[in-house]
């Protein structure tokens, strides 16, 4: 009975190949969809999208280009290559803008470029696109069911976002670049006000303001105390109980102690 269902298998597989290849080989466009078709409901995606390729400049216009387009939108997603999928399922959306599958090919043409959005450090062209395409989504169809997982796209997005906004002005506190950091985390509080990075952000604004008026010249380290010092309060009023409280507390107290020679 094994040997049987194995020779079946076999019989199915050679079969279907078969079928394949003389349909990649074919001059005839009908016989080409048809196989088109077969090999993508079989999941057989790559050898769907190898038909497709060759046939789709032929259907345009014709009656079963809708169902074309969405199976060969499909199945570059199915087979994650998402810059293809991502051009198909737009390039679907605007051709066919009365289609029941209009809706969801602008969703996952806007997931494509969140799956292709990279980690936080480098550049977020593509995130800052993906973001751009799923507020279009949002906007344009504000009670689609996809709204909940779009939502939660952009906000993911977003706080990858801040978070490499926040890491470029924590570089220059780290490179010892203090006056910059301070400029660099005032304009990224004003960028993302809501940002979860906030309270760091204030912190790091008051060790770069604290190490700045510390390293300077005596004509200017009273104003840059002062500086500091009043990044302290920011910070503690933001946050009476933040997690830098010991060390902003420490700051303070050097703050309050050096600007006595400024009051003799």
């Amino acid at each position: 009975m094994k040997k049987i269902v194995s020779l079946i298998v076999l019989v199915v597989l050679f079969s279907s190949c078969s079928e394949f290849q003389k349909a990649l080989k074919s001059e005839d466009i009908a016989v080409k969809y048809g196989v088109s078709v077969k090999m993508y409901e079989k999941g057989k995606y790559d050898k769907a999208i190898r038909l497709f390729e060759q046939i789709a400049p032929s259907y345009k216009g014709k009656p079963q280009a809708e169902k074309l387009f969405y199976m060969y939108s499909q199945a570059y997603y199915k087979t994650k290559q998402y810059y293809l999928a991502g051009y198909q399922f737009e390039n679907f959306a605007s051709s066919y803008p009365k289609s029941e599958k209009q809706e969801e090919a602008l969703f996952l043409g806007a997931k494509c470029f969140t799956k292709l959005s990279p980690v936080y450090s480098l550049d977020q062209s593509d995130t800052d696109k993906a973001v751009d395409k799923l507020q279009n989504f949002i906007d344009t169809y504000p009670n689609s069911t996809y709204l909940p997982d779009a939502n939660a796209m952009v906000k993911e997005l977003r706080n990858k976002i801040e978070k490499k906004a926040f890491e470029n002005a924590k570089q220059y506190n780290t490179i010892s670049d203090f006056k910059a950091a301070q400029i660099a985390f005032d304009n990224f509080i004003s960028d993302f006000p809501g940002t979860p990075f906030k309270e760091e952000a204030l912190f790091y604004k008051l060790d770069s303001a604290y190490k700045l008026a510390i390293n300077s010249v005596a004509a200017k380290m009273e104003e840059r105390l002062k500086s500091a010092k009043t990044a302290y309060f920011v910070l503690t009023k933001y946050k009476a109980d933040s997690k830098f409280k010991t060390k902003a507390d420490e700051m303070l107290a050097n703050i309050d102690k050096d600007l006595q020679q400024f009051s003799k």
